[in-house]
């Protein structure tokens, strides 16, 4: 049983574990993957902390527990609130809004209702989990009004926010109906989180134009206290990915998918199923190269490796049925018996088959029309210690400020993504080592667990203007 009264907090809409069913039917828990779990699960060990979060299946109502070390508090979640916060206010209405309406956003009072609700169950659990004085770090989109909720409930917490994906400019902020309960939301916090700095000026620049609040550069003057809004950019877990690439047999693995696709140059997409990934453009471009004779059957293969996502949405449904058709027009035009240009996999991967095919591709393409980060691009800068392979990096991603020696490219510009794909192909090995090497300085640099320290020590610092 989960002792009341923990030091650290997080919030999230799920917890950090998955359940597993064995083969003789028993059920248990196991850690999620990613790297948000592996940064902040030694903090809450140290501090005797407790992880609120959603178990996955609704309408299930779970005692807290522990497991592997972690104290966790589950949050009952209707099937009804699945529908309508989750896939509906959270992926329908805000996922859209804030990737620059990449699609369109749905704007439904009843969604918004469910949002407001189920955030209400969230900090009504932080309220009851948290010691006095405890520090809460809330985690993205889902629960933008949490801060707030939660400090009139507690106003002895200190409270942190970061946000995973994009934060629009004004001019798109503008359409959401409840636009300023949203901000008030996030002026609960004392420190807002974002992974770019432009993200940080657009929240800024909305309180003082939404909600007038006075401003001193990053700091936002708010009921009698001073919410700071920072960048702190996410990153991987470096060790764990350097204990896999050093394994013989990911190494073996790697070789082996090298020569199960037969191909000298394979290029490589491994994203979410989402409409804001920008897989439909690249494969565009990839099949453009063999219509214009720059590449000829059997010189080149794309593996898209494209994981399922939000699959009772309709828009994810279309998406699904655009790719594939897409997928089977590009092989059915260029491939030959046997051997497609195209391998197209929906499906998941366990880490060390993705530390596998990171060490296969000669070439890994990003090329997200909008995200906040995309840690992919970052994992195959990880794994390359043999300074080999090339990234070809979309602009519109928040990796693309760090890694600024990727073939950077704008995903729209299907001409620019053919050209920029031939230069990746075609890179000689001491321009790729000099482009990694530079690329690798960073990533190693600033891991995932610097980034948690980072934010955790600015939002411990006592508050002050400027």
């Amino acid at each position: 049983m989960v002792s009341h009264g923990s030091e650290f907090v997080v919030v999230a809409n799920r917890l950090p574990v998955d359940r597993v069913v064995g083969e003789d039917g028993t059920a248990s828990w196991r850690r999620s993957p990613g790297g948000l779990v592996s940064a902040i699960a030694p903090v809450m060990r140290r501090r005797h902390g407790t992880w609120i979060g959603w178990a996955g299946a609704p309408d299930e109502e779970l005692e807290p527990f522990e497991d592997d070390g972690m104290s966790l508090w589950p949050v009952m979640q209707t099937a009804q609130d699945v529908e309508l916060y989750y896939e509906g206010f959270s992926n329908a209405t805000l996922w859209p809004l804030y990737h620059d309406v990449v699609a369109p956003p749905v704007y439904s009072r009843e969604m918004w209702d469910a949002y407001v609700r189920v955030n209400e169950r969230f900090a009504d659990a932080a309220a009851e989990v948290a010691a006095e004085r405890a520090v809460v770090w809330v985690q993205d989109y889902q629960l933008q009004l949490v801060p707030a909720m939660l400090r009139r409930r507690r106003p002895d917490l200190r409270i942190g926010f970061f946000l995973h994906i994009p934060f629009p400019p004004l001019e798109l902020f503008w359409q959401l109906p409840w636009r300023r309960q949203i901000l008030e939301g996030l002026l609960g916090a004392d420190l807002v989180g974002f992974q770019l700095p432009g993200a940080a000026a657009n929240f800024v620049r909305l309180c003082r134009r939404l909600l007038d609040a006075r401003h001193f550069r990053q700091d936002v003057l708010w009921e009698e206290r001073v919410v700071r809004a920072r960048s702190f950019p996410i990153s991987v877990d470096v060790g764990e990915l350097k204990s896999l690439i050093a394994q013989p047999t990911v190494r073996e693995r790697a070789e082996e998918i090298r020569a199960d696709l037969g191909a000298p140059t394979i290029l490589l997409g491994v994203d979410r199923l989402d409409y804001t990934k920008g897989i439909a453009q690249r494969l565009q471009a990839f099949g453009e190269l063999f219509e214009d004779g720059h590449l000829k059957p059997g010189q080149a293969v794309f593996v898209q490796i494209a994981t399922p996502s939000r699959e009772r949405v309709e828009q994810y449904q279309l998406l699904r049925d655009q790719i594939e058709q897409q997928v089977g027009r590009i092989n059915g035009d260029y491939g030959e018996l046997g051997f497609p240009v195209v391998h197209y996999l929906h499906t998941s991967y366990d880490r060390a088959e993705l530390a596998a095919l990171y060490l296969a591709a000669d070439v890994m393409v990003v090329t997200p029309l909008r995200d906040g980060m995309n840690l992919v691009a970052k994992e195959y800068v990880a794994c390359r210690d043999d300074l080999r392979g090339a990234l070809v990096l979309s602009e519109f991603a928040g990796a693309a400020a760090e890694l600024k020696r990727a073939f950077q490219v704008n995903p729209y510009d299907i001409d620019g993504l053919k050209s920029t794909m031939l230069a990746a192909m075609n890179a000689d090995p001491a321009e790729q080592a000099r482009r990694m090497r530079a690329m690798r300085k960073r990533v190693l640099e600033h891991d995932v667990d610097r980034w948690a320290h980072d934010f955790l020590s600015a939002l411990e610092q006592p508050q002050r203007v400027g």
